[in-house]
């Protein structure tokens, strides 16, 4: 429902964020309790003024700041680690230059601190109780990663020699080797390295797309040795939507401190989607509250329409389709019903003139508000208020084959509207040169995103609603 997976697709600057901001405020209570019970019962620890009126209010602010700032600033790598030496590094240490910062900023300030005793406590309680919530946060963690709510699927692509050694050694849970492609056509070869790597095998005979969508894959790894000419592989799969590494296995490491695949391999970002991390999880958040808005503020359209719907033409009220979503996945797509109920190609797009709409149908096209069921879509995380708009899957098929680049459009949710659509181009798109402006302006929009771009877009298209599509 939230995509969890893609928020920690590239790297867990995400959950290292999240844990700092919670280390701080856990911090900062720590602080407070014990400013309670240092001469107060338990029963006095909501008691605020106690704490306000304590020598550790002041001093509670700037510690938990510049502990913030320190930890902050400390973090190195873009991995979480669970490790007891990482939390020495970065917890204890940060820490400790807080607590002798701002005793050197009182000295200098001349702020007199009654019982330094009382602080050393303090120190080693709020030690005691980092390096419990560290634990915490490590267990925590763990059951994202067990839970495959924190994973990466990935396609392994390279030789049988290359693909034997990464599997072997694959110390990180989070990577999930879904399937392998290797340039072999001999089935028997084939057949043997399915048994022995336990995975799905494939070749470049088989189809790319369908291998991309069942397996509901997010990386794609070139397993790149010099053993090989890797380009026929990029060529072959960078006119799809799911994120392409090339791992380079006979590049050595020189600094400890690069990120590395398994804790060994360097590898080069070649495509990345910008979908990923706080930025992503803020879009994912927003979502979720613009399409409860709009399901309250639009409700009385909606049951409106429902009504004169079935008036007309009885039931059913809904339509559903199904749709291409993010890296290729199918879900089905929810919409007012505003054909008439007969038997025709529900393939072939509806034109402005239609005899097959109804007459309500012409109204709440035009409005768009056959579209409103497609918040629920939203709700529960197959869509997005604002990202390219979905095709059927027949037509991704059709202009996949015409446009090199069309399938790219599915590096992000599809969305109920799109920067094609407030450019003009929205309904139908009855002829290749349309439907080619259409996928250039969603390119742009992957290319370019933010949540600012997003905002423009949901306010634009209030306005570009109430105008006659191009």
């Amino acid at each position: 429902m939230f995509r969890l997976e893609k928020i920690f697709q590239n790297d867990d600057l995400f959950f290292i964020n999240i844990s700092i901001i919670i280390k701080s405020i856990f911090f900062f209570l720590s602080i407070y309790v014990f400013s309670i019970l240092e001469f107060n019962t338990i029963y006095d620890l909501f008691n605020y003024d106690i704490f306000k009126k304590s020598e550790y209010f002041v001093f509670s602010f700037y510690l938990t700041l510049f502990y913030y700032l320190s930890i902050f600033f400390l973090r190195s790598e873009k991995k979480y680690l669970t490790n007891f030496l990482s939390f020495l590094k970065k917890d204890f240490f940060a820490l400790l230059i807080s607590f002798l910062f701002i005793f050197s900023l009182f000295f200098v300030l001349k702020v007199e601190i009654n019982n330094n005793l009382a602080f050393i406590y303090l120190f080693l309680l709020i030690l005691f109780n980092l390096f419990i919530l560290n634990m915490a946060m490590n267990s925590l963690y763990s059951f994202l990663i067990n839970k495959n709510i924190i994973q990466r699927n990935i396609m392994l692509v390279g030789s049988p020699n290359n693909i034997r050694e990464i599997v072997k050694h694959n110390p990180n849970k989070i990577n999930v080797y879904k399937c392998c492609l290797v340039n072999v056509d001999d089935f028997k070869k084939i057949n043997e390295l399915r048994l022995e790597l336990k995975i799905p095998v494939f070749s470049n005979n088989d189809d790319i797309r369908s291998i991309l969508e069942y397996h509901s894959l997010g990386q794609i790894w070139i397993l790149n040795n010099n053993d090989e000419n890797i380009y026929p592989y990029l060529h072959k799969l960078l006119k799809f939507s799911v994120d392409l590494l090339i791992i380079n296995l006979h590049e050595k490491p020189i600094l400890t401190s690069e990120i590395l695949i398994n804790n060994k391999y360097k590898f080069i970002n070649y495509e990345i989607s910008k979908f990923f991390g706080f930025n992503l999880f803020i879009k994912i958040l927003l979502d979720k509250l613009f399409s409860i808005f709009f399901m309250i503020l639009l409700s009385p359209i909606f049951i409106l329409a429902i009504l004169f719907i079935y008036l007309e033409d009885g039931f059913p009220l809904f339509f559903t389709q199904d749709r291409t979503g993010w890296d290729g996945r199918r879900f089905k797509i929810f919409k007012l019903r505003s054909l008439k109920n007969d038997k025709f190609d529900t393939k072939v797009q509806v034109a402005i003139n239609d005899s097959r709409l109804l007459k309500v149908g012409r109204i709440i096209r035009r409005l768009s508000i056959d579209e409103l069921p497609q918040f629920y879509n939203v709700l529960i995380g197959d869509m997005s208020v604002v990202g390219p708009r979905p095709h059927m899957v027949e037509h991704d098929i059709l202009y996949s084959g015409i446009f090199e680049s069309f399938l790219k459009r599915h590096k992000a949710n599809p969305g109920l509207t799109g920067w094609a659509q407030v450019s003009g181009y929205r309904g139908a798109t009855p002829t290749d040169n349309l439907m080619q402006k259409r996928m250039e302006h969603d390119l742009w929009y992957l290319n370019n995103w933010s949540n600012w771009l997003d905002l423009y877009i949901i306010f634009k298209t209030v306005y570009v609603i109430f105008k006659k599509p191009r």
